[in-house]
């Protein structure tokens, strides 16, 4: 949300260049938001794509802990103990965030809350190891909560007063606009009616063996693949952790954050 922030900001700044009347000034202006751009797609991709790419032509590995290593793919931790080694990884598991889940019926959730264990029981099942299901919540601030909530539903307001006052309405946009008003109408009224906002980090842990460090990597990918292809049907988002992310779950093992502060960035990571 901070980067589609971001971004959104250097778009407004691209569309009001025109009204600096060109000159020196106007060029500096380009120059200054497409660096800011570059840096921003940096920011983006530096943990999923740049960090382990550079880590890994480098050969490049980390310690997080004693006999623990990071290995330069930047997407597993191995142990060495006594000629065996221990590769674990995670993945992702927090529920989709659909733009109008809070349009669904409240029939629907309940028949989801009903199939729930079935579901589960089903997707396990078909998986022959063993793993760690995990789950780390917070309770946020009520009024900051419902302060944001607010200030995207104002957003909204004025992207829908805009759309409507162009010269050819887009019926599609106005529609969608309009839906994500009443997304965020039906979140403030149930705020309003008592319910907590609660921030989740959710993920899967599994750990593989083998008699040495490629084998247990080779062993742990395909651990999380049969994860991953398992827990499909689930309403869940999955993806393999790579990167400074890797290296906060793992330190999880040992302690966990004792403010929501300390655990912010993961949870803007996976909302």
């Amino acid at each position: 949300m901070y980067l589609a922030f971001c971004g959104l900001v250097i778009v407004v700044a691209l569309s009001s260049l025109g009204s600096m009347g060109g000159g020196a000034y106007s060029l500096i202006g380009a120059v200054f938001i497409l660096v800011a751009l570059g840096v921003l797609l940096v920011m983006n991709w530096a943990d999923f794509v740049i960090f382990p790419l550079v880590t890994n032509l480098l050969g490049v590995s980390f310690q997080p802990a004693k006999d623990y290593r990071i290995v330069k793919t930047q997407d597993a931790v191995v142990k060495n103990v006594n000629g065996l080694f221990y590769a674990t990884g995670y993945v992702t598991a927090n529920v989709f965030a659909y733009t109008f889940k809070a349009e669904q019926q409240q029939q629907d959730q309940e028949l989801k809350a009903v199939q729930a264990p079935e579901t589960w029981e089903r997707a396990v099942m078909n998986i022959g190891f063993p793993f760690k299901y995990h789950v780390l919540s917070a309770g946020l601030d009520v009024q900051k909560v419902r302060d944001e909530l607010e200030g995207k539903r104002s957003f909204q307001e004025f992207q829908l007063s805009r759309a409507m006052q162009a010269q050819n309405v887009n019926e599609m946009t106005v529609t969608e606009i309009q839906r994500k008003i009443n997304v965020l109408q039906t979140k403030i009224a149930r705020i309003g009616e008592g319910e907590k906002p609660i921030a989740t980090i959710m993920y899967f842990e599994t750990t593989a063996v083998g008699v040495s460090e490629k084998a247990a990597l080779d062993l742990l990918s395909a651990q999380i693949k049969q994860l991953e292809v398992a827990m499909s049907g689930m309403d869940v988002q999955l993806a393999r952790i790579v990167g400074r992310e890797l290296y906060t779950l793992f330190q999880f093992n040992f302690s966990l954050p004792t403010t929501y502060e300390e655990a912010a960035t993961n949870f803007d990571i996976q909302s």
